[in-house]
């Protein structure tokens, strides 16, 4: 193989050496004496060899190859899958749909290599996952540059971080007893929880599969919390009207969540987090559905026999509705009422000042009350008829990292910034003060050409959710997401810019603290004709209650503004339909608004026109749905207020800012370094 490849080779031979056993352990493998269980081999393959990877079926046209033929350079260490190279396109891959050819290897002589090209007849099938894992979309211009390969020292410190590969199949988990332990605690909650009953299949009848699905949970600070095997159906075999019926199931909005944090400081009470271990057990059928026996635990004799289901299995396309039924019925029963603007929270009132507060993420849990006596109670009720760990005080919350004082709260997402610098390998990257260029505007077509869809994608995504406590970066991610159809270089290029911003950045989060008589408040502002593909304007907005935040948004309009003051107004409309949601929330949570609800503006005439109908020439096109902000105005929920563009704190989500712009607007929405901070106590 060309010298090229020797920083493969080498992350390669280091991988191998930490699943090899070797004295300084006493003839342990490294995996194992740091993870506690015997590394799996079954996936090692001959370095150099052939590999036929599969194309994606959106990646292909009707008559083209289903696979490629690559060669295989190694493990990837940040996600499932093997490093494959393309010699055709000198593209790097990485992918799980391969099949191997470990006889055979790649002539790398020009004269042979167009030899094999011409004759390339790839075969159509391979060993495939029933998860198939995402592969990067090649670009089929073969003179596009080629990628940079990564220097030896950065794929050495990569593999050091030994990688915990998660079975895939039943055979691979059956040999380690952590997976055996976790398979057998998953069948005893379903024998527990009564799920199903063994017996013949009736006619007419078909039984859905069933598979295991393995997977090992860490902690904030990367360790390895528990090892979980779940049993899933396969849903997908589902016919609609026989095996189910209503699938929909509500899911807390993080808004919810950061009110609910926003609400707990003032009140100077902790949050406390409930896990619910196999939810979706516990839920209860109404259809008569059968599934196969698992594999690994066939009942002796009865082989044939399939499990009648009279609860739900994960996988099924009605378990969440059914878990939601099951768990809102029971909040219920306990005297909870629910949200009539977010299904997932539940209030419970006793007195004047006695309230317990819950919000449901699915499984998850999160909880705050004024009352101490009513919180062991609920404690009490909810342990007594579901099996669930008692997580203490909040800490971490779907990926939300949570530290907790009275008064205080500091929530991040660190691991998770973390993990996604070093997943598109921007670790020890040149870092930038700011997530973008102020002269740089994004367009459709801006000739720079194609670039990785799939890659992009899964950027632009990933940076989506770290967005949940990082509003300094959400005017960006939403800017680089309007281009996720046909995306170019300069759009990767904007969208690791704000990966780069974030890997300098990753100890930031959001502040909480308790000031005395909080109240909501709004900022509200627009570009115009920001978009220069069609020219819409964007809108930006964020409320705070108190001096925390807990709404902000970046969205453009979905109608074309005719001057800055149609723009401000739409966008002042739209902060006033999120204000109303807030203040209703507000109200169930016993934190009633006294009065109006200041929205800040830096544009007079909006704020003349939501004041009084008066501008009737220039204002008569727009749409009645934007007057909205006007009835608000007259019946005393909404205050129109001017600022200065100086002191507009929405401004860093309508356009691109200078540093020190930037950097004032990020301290106002009191995104700080947590770093610097140390803990909440400081």
């Amino acid at each position: 193989m060309p010298n090229q490849f020797w920083a493969e080779a080498v992350a390669t031979a280091v991988y191998i050496l930490n699943i090899s056993p070797t004295k300084a352990v006493m003839n342990m493998t490294p995996f194992e004496a740091w993870f506690g269980m015997k590394p799996s081999v079954s996936h090692l393959r001959v370095f150099g060899c052939i590999a036929y990877t599969l194309v994606n079926a959106q990646n292909r046209k009707k008559l083209d190859a289903k696979s490629e033929k690559c060669v295989f350079l190694g493990y990837c260490v940040q996600s499932k899958g093997y490093r494959l190279y393309n010699p055709v396109t000198n593209k790097i891959i990485v992918s799980r749909n391969i099949m191997f050819d470990e006889t055979a290897s790649w002539s790398w002589s020009k004269e042979r290599e167009e030899e094999e090209e011409g004759n390339n007849e790839q075969p159509q099938t391979g060993t495939r996952s029933s998860d198939p894992m995402p592969t990067t979309n090649q670009i089929q211009n073969s003179e596009k540059p080629v990628k940079k390969m990564r220097s030896i020292q950065e794929l050495y410190e990569a593999t050091q971080v030994l990688y915990v590969a998660d079975p895939l199949t039943y055979e691979e988990a059956a040999d380690k007893k952590e997976w055996i332990d976790a398979m057998m605690e998953e069948m005893r909650a379903i024998e527990q929880n009564q799920t199903w009953k063994l017996v013949e299949l009736p006619e007419n009848r078909t039984a859905i599969g069933v598979k295991w699905v393995y997977k090992t949970k860490f902690g904030a600070d990367g360790s390895v919390l528990k090892y979980k095997a779940r049993l899933v159906a396969k849903g997908y075999a589902q016919q609609q009207g026989i095996d189910y019926e209503e699938t929909i199931s509500p899911v807390a909005r993080f808004e919810t969540v950061r009110l609910l944090m926003a609400v707990a400081v003032q009140l100077k009470q902790s949050i406390y987090q409930f896990d619910v271990k196999s939810a979706f057990l516990n839920g209860e059928l109404i259809e008569e559905v059968y599934v196969e026996q698992p594999e690994g635990f066939e009942v002796k004799g009865k082989e044939n026999w399939v499990y009648r289901l009279s609860k739900a299995l994960y996988g099924l396309k009605q378990a969440p509705r059914a878990w939601y039924s099951k768990i809102d019925a029971y909040f219920q029963k306990l005297g909870f009422e629910r949200s009539k603007n977010e299904p997932n929270l539940y209030v419970k009132r006793k007195g004047e000042k006695g309230l317990v507060a819950v919000c449901l993420y699915v499984d998850d849990m999160i909880y705050f009350g004024t009352n101490d006596a009513m919180v062991r109670e609920f404690k009490k009720q909810m342990m007594s008829v579901f099996e669930m760990t008692d997580l203490g005080e909040m800490h971490y919350f779907l990926g939300l990292e949570v530290e907790q004082k009275e008064g205080r709260i500091f929530v991040s997402q660190r691991k998770y910034a973390n993990d996604l610098v070093t997943k598109f390998g921007l670790k020890g990257c040149n870092l930038v003060q700011t997530p973008m260029n102020t002269n740089e505007k994004l367009t459709t077509i801006d000739g720079t050409g194609a670039t990785d869809v799939t890659r992009f994608r899964s950027l632009v995504g990933g940076l989506m959710y770290l967005t949940h406590t990082r509003p300094d970066i959400t005017h960006a991610v939403s800017i680089v997401a309007r281009y996720m159809q046909n995306p170019t270089k300069q759009h990767m290029g904007a969208a690791k810019r704000i990966l780069r911003y974030i890997a300098g950045t990753t100890s930031y989060g959001l502040w909480y603290n308790a000031v005395d008589g909080p109240c909501l408040t709004g900022y509200s502002d627009s570009d115009w004709a920001g978009d220069i593909d069609d020219r819409k304007s964007t809108t930006g907005q964020v409320f705070f209650y108190g001096t925390s935040i807990i709404t902000w948004s970046s969205k453009k309009q979905t109608t074309v503004a005719l001057s800055t003051t149609e723009a401000e107004y739409s966008a002042v409309t739209s902060a006033a339909c999120q204000g109303v949601w807030l203040r209703r929330l507000l109200e169930e949570l016993s934190c009633k608004e006294k009065g109006a609800t200041i929205l800040y503006c830096d544009n007079q005439s909006t704020i003349a026109i939501g004041n009084n109908p008066v501008h009737h020439n220039r204002t008569k096109h727009i749409d009645t749905r934007f007057h909205f902000i006007r009835d608000l105005i007259e019946h005393g929920v909404f205050e129109l207020q001017y600022i200065s563009t100086n002191q507009q704190i929405a401004d860093a989500l309508t356009k691109p800012l200078t540093r020190e712009k930037f950097n004032w607007c990020r301290d106002m929405m009191n995104v700080v370094d947590f770093g610097s901070r140390g803990s909440v106590e400081n």
